[in-house]
């Protein structure tokens, strides 16, 4: 029997409206509607479609978008400048420099000024210390979208044995560190692989949740899957034939309970819990003013 898709798209367009509702009760009882500044250096034809579709989305939520796009040779004093310039300004909730930034430009440098209170991607090591420690501000978007499709698709976390493939900063380590927590939606036992773990597929065919960010394409097929298992692809390859995952799909579709496709899946809901992060930004800077 064919596994369950998880459909990325109605989970986030389901998140999508009830942040609507929250910002049009922000507006009409406090008149306050959240900001995010989006900076885009360069021409990356990838970035520029992420930013585009952040601006569609924020229209639609209500929250009010600012773009600032800069060509590929801006300096990285002036960019400086700019978040600094952000992160004083009461307008805006969220600042979120897109990557990859130009060669010229330390990318550390540049995430590292943004004020933690903006900081709604939750990569400043202010916010990555909160999740560290189990006190959140900000959970990084594609984990946090990530954790929301597993409770929506209404697979039990606390007690599951959740494997992740991929150890990156952005994705791998902060979905182990996300599940691993003694919280809600979480409680898991994380196991956490990478290039360099020997007979992965020992280790995937144990998890009750498999969670694949490898950075290859169809890095995961059918055989190393443990049977019902709820499998998150959150890679993104383009190919001749199209994109695919990080998951052989094909395969894993007969093996896995539940499956996100790509594209359609985890995708989806970054920007959305991008939306939401700025919504809580806003209310954080509503409890501060005292209002």
């Amino acid at each position: 029997m064919a596994a369950e898709i998880i459909d990325g798209k109605a989970i986030s367009q389901q998140i999508q409206a009830e942040i609507k509702t929250e910002v049009e009760e922000l507006k009409q009882k406090h008149n306050l509607v959240p900001g995010l500044a989006v900076v885009l250096v360069g021409e990356d034809p990838g970035s520029q479609v992420y930013v585009k579709n952040k601006g569609i989305a924020c229209q639609k939520a209500g929250i009010k978008s600012l773009e600032f796009r800069k060509p590929a040779d801006f300096p990285e004093s002036e960019l400086l400048q700019l978040v600094q310039e952000l992160n004083q300004n009461p307008e805006v909730d969220g600042i979120l420099v897109q990557l990859p930034v130009p060669k010229h430009i330390n990318e550390k440098k540049i995430l590292y000024a943004i004020d933690p209170a903006k900081d709604v991607d939750g990569f400043h090591p202010f916010n990555v210390g909160r999740l560290m420690i189990g006190d959140p501000i900000y959970l990084p978007c594609t984990p946090a979208g990530i954790q929301e499709l597993l409770v929506r698709a209404g697979t039990k976390i606390e007690g599951a044995h959740v494997v992740v493939v991929g150890r990156s900063n952005l994705v791998g380590k902060p979905i182990a560190m996300i599940l691993v927590q003694k919280a809600k939606n979480a409680n898991a036992t994380v196991t956490v692989c990478h290039t360099r773990t020997p007979n992965m597929a020992d280790h995937t065919r144990q998890a009750d949740i498999l969670i694949v960010a490898a950075g290859k394409p169809k890095a995961i097929s059918g055989d190393m899957i443990k049977p019902g298992a709820t499998v998150i692809d959150v890679g993104v390859n383009r190919l001749e034939t199209g994109l695919c995952g990080d998951v052989d799909f094909e395969s894993a579709k007969l093996v896995a309970g539940k499956i996100t496709p790509v594209p359609g899946g985890v995708g989806p809901m970054t920007i959305t819990m991008l939306l939401k992060n700025t919504l809580r930004a806003a209310r954080l800077r509503l409890e501060k003013s005292g209002k």
